[in-house]
């Protein structure tokens, strides 16, 4: 939606606002006079894109997608141009080794993508629907080069609990042993590989291992239109984002070394899995998940017993659901798969005394499905926005809650992410308060009533 009130503003250089203020203090006045020329009229995006052939025929359909976000406020060095340089420098790192054949084509497709922030990413959704039918996985880079000076934190983001996939430990697992390698260089012990640049930092990465955050076009890919899993990298906080600061020489190249390792080792090892490789993979992915699970012990404490209860089914959904991924990509071996099946009926029986349902009644029993003509993100942090400009209603009081680990934005998202015509009301009230804390169901219910009403959703049952 855009605003009744037509207005516009002036953007003014540094030198230019310091000129004016000097000339303010000097007791002159200043008068600015603008001549506005605009209108609201169809347009068009031209998204660049590149791919590396699958080497499989069976497979070169299915494409593993690198993305960031061309458009920004200058300079924007970190925001955006580090993740931009970043998958370009992927690109050509992985096409190199695989020509000099020190790197093996991998079965599927890896495509890269460079598009302006959000809108683009929903435009290519929309009108290349041929090509978006393709993708199965994304690695979203979002200011991945912010030196010691910005104060920023890398984060290897998971994707939200209503697309559970095992990408986002295969991310994270590369993040981890960055983590590690970085420590061992930066504390004197060397190593075989210290991934540091000869112009960059040699300071430890410490990378935060982060659950779903939304800030970037991981959340279009994700959405539960598309249901496509997004690892997303991406510095924040930085103390310089959207100023003239963020210039060139606050870029880290060391940083972007290793935050291109983890977005082309990622992408390589989703693109070429093969059922050889599910077992490590599993291995990896079992350690990870009691890692989760004490989080989950530890937040479910400070619960009452009827929220302990929804955040253990949900976990364990998003556990199970996890493995079950890994099916699309590569067959599961049965010794494998058998491993999985006890391992997830012993941390179920650990849980089981935690994990009794609350039955739903009234309004809360509601099934409610996807209209199949609306599809992506309802509101977003940039750009139209598809529910205000189609609810005439008082705004729901979802928009504004504030939970334990999340607030309206998120709970709007992942609220309508979880509807899939199975689920009732107070399913999904659980399943989101599991995720960013406990929220009322009359909240719930009311969003869900008033996508009902915007046309995005309809009452299955």
């Amino acid at each position: 939606s855009y605003s009744p009130r037509h207005t516009f503003a002036f953007m003014l250089s540094l030198k230019q606002a310091r000129a004016l203020r000097a000339r303010l203090a000097a007791g002159e006045q200043v008068t600015l006079r603008a001549t506005v020329h605009a209108s609201r009229h169809p347009g068009q995006y031209r998204v660049v894109t590149a791919i590396i052939k699958g080497a499989d025929p069976a497979l070169a359909a299915e494409e593993i997608v690198l993305s960031c976000h061309l458009d920004h406020q200058r300079p924007g060095a970190n925001d955006n141009a580090s993740g931009c340089a970043t998958i370009l420098e992927v690109a050509r790192t992985l096409n190199t080794l695989i020509r000099d054949g020190k790197l093996a084509r991998p079965p599927r497709t890896i495509r890269f993508i460079w598009p302006a922030e959000i809108e683009a990413t929903m435009a290519l959704f929309h009108y290349r629907a041929d090509m978006r039918a393709h993708f199965r996985a994304a690695i979203q880079m979002d200011m991945v080069g912010g030196g010691p000076v910005t104060k920023a934190i890398f984060h290897v983001t998971r994707g939200p609990l209503s697309v559970p996939s095992f990408t986002y430990d295969v991310g994270q697992a590369f993040g981890t042993y960055l983590n590690a390698v970085s420590d061992a260089y930066a504390s004197g012990q060397g190593g075989r590989h210290v991934f540091v640049s000869p112009e960059g930092g040699k300071e430890a990465l410490q990378a935060n291992l982060a659950e779903f955050t939304m800030g970037s076009d991981n959340i279009v890919y994700a959405e539960g239109s598309f249901r496509i899993p997004a690892v997303y990298l991406n510095d924040w906080p930085d103390r310089y984002i959207h100023t003239n600061f963020d210039a060139p020489a606050n870029i880290d190249p060391t940083k972007l070394q290793r935050a291109a390792f983890i977005g082309a080792a990622t992408a390589w090892y989703v693109a070429s899995l093969t059922s050889g490789d599910v077992p490590a993979l599993w291995s990896q992915m079992k350690s990870a998940v009691l890692r989760r699970s004490a989080t989950a012990v530890e937040r479910g404490a400070l619960l009452p017993a009827a929220e302990r209860g929804a955040l253990v089914r949900t976990h364990l959904a998003n556990e199970r659901g996890a493995f079950a991924s890994i099916a699309a990509f590569a067959p599961v071996p049965d010794s494998t798969r058998r491993d999985a099946d006890t391992f997830f009926r012993q941390l179920e029986a650990l849980f089981a005394p935690n994990a009794a349902l609350v039955p739903a009644t009234g309004d809360a029993a509601l099934v409610f499905s996807r209209s199949a003509g609306v599809t992506g993100p309802m509101s977003l942090f940039v750009g139209y926005d598809y529910f205000q400009d189609h609810y005439q209603g008082p705004l729901p009081k979802l928009l504004e809650y504030q939970g334990l680990r999340g607030g309206g934005g998120e709970y709007i998202y992942e609220t309508l992410n979880f509807v899939n015509g199975k689920r009732t009301a107070q399913e999904i009230r659980d399943m989101v308060s599991a995720e960013y804390g406990p929220v009322p169901i009359e909240l719930v219910v009311e969003y869900l009533r008033a996508l009902q009403a915007a046309g995005v959703v309809g009452i299955a049952r």
